[in-house]
């Protein structure tokens, strides 16, 4: 029998030897293209940018100048939303409170809320003007508590300019602290905003800007936007039937004697504050966040400093992340410097909220743009549901992250 079998398993090697063989042959040009495209990627990445890939499991699948401390412009901004997720908790919401005082002056306290919008304002006046009797809702003045933050908050990297991405913070702003605004075919100033009225505390600033249609900020000089949020607020409330006789003014609520009557609640968590970040790249929202996060972990009234500290401090102690440097949340100043590795490691704790970010097919992804400065930071989800991560930091001047995301995608299936 022994005789009979062994000439048979024999015939079978050469056969088997030859399927090895084209397997391993056919195997050789997906290799060799599949290596083509990460020369393709190095040939991209200067000396001045950054690169890691990482597969769902966290293996890094390519990186160059990973540990490089460069500018990461706006995907800062996923920082800034994991800090105040992690300290204020996806269900926070902010508030503002109204008070009257003895003198029958009712007083605005805010606390950063960085969504007190007009439909907000509106919401407001019609509560307010349930819970005045006929007397109360003739007011003396409107006073208005912006002592939450400290005042001036100074952003690196923020100028005096009339563009939105320059808008100062505060404790009590309303729409951002910008005017929406367009000329119209009588060639008057008039609100671009249905919603918002263009009140005349605001016409010396558009005159000045010189631009015919657009959006421009209320500074921080002489409490303008924190004015202009008091203005608005009377605008609403005698649209109610509440009339301001005295004059608006910056003052400080005073709790041992004032009586709270409405304590406004925002419809908004910060889970969909952060999600509207991302949305809007909206650098006064990150520095809102930021600074509101310094005052709650280390106390009123809020600092960029303290911000700073939060974000440090959380970073270095939580997610391990140390050799940064930050100095505001948004990412406009590009004194702010991270590396692709440390960037790598925000996005992996970043990852049960990924959903928040703007999405593009497969791709969840924050941008990042400065002048010559283009980043890109997010996850790629394959075909499993799985998510890659990757970070592109490019601070070659003229260059593009664009090409290299491009490649990504090729790539990770």
């Amino acid at each position: 029998m022994n005789s009979r079998s062994t000439p048979k398993i024999r015939s079978l090697f050469p056969f088997r030897a030859l399927l090895v063989f084209f397997g391993l042959l056919c195997l050789i040009p997906l290799k060799n293209s599949y290596a083509e495209k990460w020369d393709e990627l190095h040939d991209l990445i200067g000396n001045q940018d950054a690169v890691l890939v990482a597969d769902p499991k966290g293996s890094i699948l390519f990186s160059k100048n990973a540990d490089r401390q460069l500018i990461p412009a706006s995907t800062l901004k996923i920082l800034t939303a994991l800090v105040a997720l992690d300290s204020l908790g996806p269900g926070h919401r902010f508030v503002t409170e109204f008070y009257l005082d003895q003198e029958d002056n009712l007083i605005v306290k805010g606390y950063g809320d960085p969504l007190l919008v007009s439909e907000a304002l509106v919401q407001i006046a019609t509560v307010l003007a349930t819970r005045l009797d006929s007397r109360q809702k003739r007011i003396n003045d409107l006073v208005l508590d912006a002592s939450y933050f400290d005042d001036p908050i100074v952003i690196p990297g923020v100028t005096s300019s009339y563009e939105p991405y320059d808008s100062p913070s505060g404790a009590l702003c309303v729409n951002f602290n910008t005017v929406n605004f367009k000329r119209n075919t009588g060639g008057v100033y008039v609100s671009a905003e249905s919603q918002t009225p263009l009140l005349p505390f605001a016409l010396d600033r558009i005159r000045a800007s010189g631009m015919q249609h657009g959006r421009i900020i209320l500074s921080r000089e002489a409490n303008e936007s924190t004015r202009y949020a008091g203005h608005l607020m009377r605008y609403f409330l005698k649209q109610q039937g509440i009339d301001i006789k005295g004059r608006i003014r910056i003052g400080r609520v005073r709790k041992e004697t004032d009586k709270l009557i409405f304590k406004y609640v925002s419809e908004f968590s910060i889970q969909q504050v952060v999600s509207k970040l991302f949305e809007y790249s909206n650098n006064f929202m990150a520095n809102q966040l930021l600074v509101v996060t310094g005052a709650h972990v280390y106390g009123p009234p809020g600092t960029l400093p303290k911000g700073v500290r939060a974000a440090s401090t959380l970073a270095k102690n939580v997610f391990k992340i140390n050799n940064f440097k930050i100095v505001e949340g948004s990412g406009i100043s590009r004194e702010n410097k991270i590396s692709a590795h440390n960037l790598h490691i925000v996005l992996e704790a970043f990852a049960p909220h990924y959903h928040m970010m703007r999405r593009e097919g497969r791709v969840f992804y924050k941008t990042g743009t400065l002048s010559n400065i283009s980043t890109r930071a997010g996850y790629i989800e394959n075909s499993k549901g799985g998510l890659y991560r990757f970070v592109v930091l490019i601070n070659t001047p003229g260059k593009s992250a664009d090409p290299i995301l491009d490649i990504l995608l090729n790539n990770l299936k």
